[in-house]
């Protein structure tokens, strides 16, 4: 057992019927039943049953890749999803997706405020600025906002957030039936908000939440979302394919944060998609199964996405020309797994095909093939290296995946002492060890504050 105290932090990410591409087709999945509460509910069990810090829910404002014909789409929205997981749980984190372009700070606020009351102090925002024009053809415009400017409106979007969820101190509620007081009005304030985006007076109708705040998520890797994780994030998921990216990763994100007074944050968590069988022969042979069952149509339009040009003309069997690749500062959608696939693609001169099948399970994200030591094995020097905090698992197939990670693979962590074996706290803050947010509470801005 190690005498190492840090133990890893694991967040599963759910998305049906799992992240490979052809989890669909696979006779283990369940893809009938992505609009089911239950399978959602059955599947936060499992990853409560294991231990993990959290789960985590994706999401979009447009249909997947703008297809639906070869891929599973749609499905339920997940600050919908999360409240009825909650009630159906008792310790794990829940973390959902909002964009901050096609929503409104007072609106979010008080939906994440309300999941964390409902939850018991267990919500995380994955805080994204969206990267698709066919979302923004869904939101009035007819070209995506700049990505620069996606990431200022983002900034000011949580500020106004966390001064909202400031609005109510910590004691304002009174509850006092003798004399009629239920709340100390000089212990709620107006915020007061006006800047370039957004204009809110406030105060937030949910009184402050057991957390104080959701736990700060985010996931952009680019020069703007490293800044943006560098200044608010509590904790990063990012997508590496090799252990010197991730650690190159890890320590430039970190160095950024603690110019800003932030040490030891965010907590970083690379995407993993394991697969895993009881022996690395079964674990190579499930690979090669789903890579046989991938539509190449739709990864060829996944892929066309990702690099932001049409490759329906080219030969699969043949490297991708680099020459029509364009520059990253010509890309105005998601800029990391942008810079990501380009330079998989430069580096080892795949062919088409071979890409769309390397990318099928994780989109990017690194995939490990192998029996429950080797996933361990993978995890572990990661870890050890400085290259991650813990590890966002990405089960290729649910619930299978999920099972076998938790009955396999955690039993592993856990007699190597890289893995709890009981929750110690409440709250999703506790699993993390982030501490609390005081609610800067100073003096009142009510009108009416002296009431009281």
């Amino acid at each position: 057992m190690s005498t190492d105290r840090r133990q890893l932090h694991l967040n599963a990410f759910l998305m049906a019927p799992g992240h490979h591409d052809a989890a669909w087709r696979h006779p283990a999945s369940q893809p009938h039943r992505v609009t089911d509460i239950t399978y959602f509910q059955q599947l936060a069990q499992t990853a409560e049953r294991g231990k993990f810090d959290s789960i985590f829910f994706a999401d979009g404002l447009a249909v997947w890749g703008g297809r639906a014909g070869a891929n599973v789409s749609g499905g339920l929205e997940p600050l919908t999803v999360l409240p009825a997981i909650a009630v159906a749980t008792r310790h794990i984190g829940l973390i959902a997706t909002a964009s901050t372009t096609f929503n409104e700070p007072f609106h979010l606020a008080r939906r994440f405020a309300s999941l964390d009351h409902v939850s018991g102090g267990r919500a995380g925002w994955n805080i994204v600025t969206s990267g698709t024009v066919n979302e923004a053809n869904n939101f009035n415009l007819d070209e995506h906002l700049d990505h620069a400017v996606r990431y200022e409106r983002a900034a000011e979007f949580l500020e106004v957030a966390t001064r909202l969820w400031d609005s109510w101190a910590d004691d304002a509620v009174v509850l006092d039936k003798a004399a009629g007081v239920y709340a100390d009005p000089d212990r709620l304030r107006e915020i007061e908000h006006a800047g370039e985006f957004f204009k809110v007076r406030g105060p937030l109708n949910v009184q402050r939440s057991p957390q104080g705040w959701p736990l700060l998520v985010q996931a952009g890797s680019s020069e703007d979302g490293r800044d943006f994780a560098a200044r608010y994030a509590e904790a990063v998921f990012t997508a590496q394919q090799t252990l010197a990216e991730a650690r190159r990763f890890a320590a430039d994100v970190k160095a950024r944060a603690a110019a800003h007074g932030r040490d030891e944050l965010p907590v970083i968590l690379p995407g993993i998609c394991p697969i895993i069988g009881a022996t690395e022969a079964e674990a190579l042979a499930l690979e090669d199964e789903l890579t046989e069952l991938q539509v190449i149509d739709y990864g060829l339009g996944q892929l066309s996405n990702m690099l932001n040009v049409d490759l329906a003309g080219y030969r699969l069997d043949e490297p991708l020309p680099e020459e029509v690749l364009p520059t990253e500062d010509q890309v105005n959608g998601n800029k990391s797994r942008f810079t990501l696939v380009a330079e998989l693609v430069r580096a080892e001169r795949l062919t088409i095909r071979q890409i769309i099948a390397r990318l099928g399970g994780g989109r990017g994200h690194r995939v490990v093939a192998g029996a429950p030591e080797q996933i361990a094995d993978a995890l572990e020097s990661w870890f050890r290296a400085g290259a991650a905090d813990g590890f966002n698992i990405m089960p290729p197939i649910l619930p299978t995946g999920l099972d076998d990670f938790v009955d396999h693979v955690v039993p592993v962590l856990q007699r190597r002492g890289l893995f709890r074996t009981e929750y110690t706290g409440t709250t999703l803050r506790d699993h993390y060890g982030l501490s609390r947010p005081a609610d800067h509470f100073s003096r009142p801005l009510l009108a009416s504050a002296s009431q009281y």
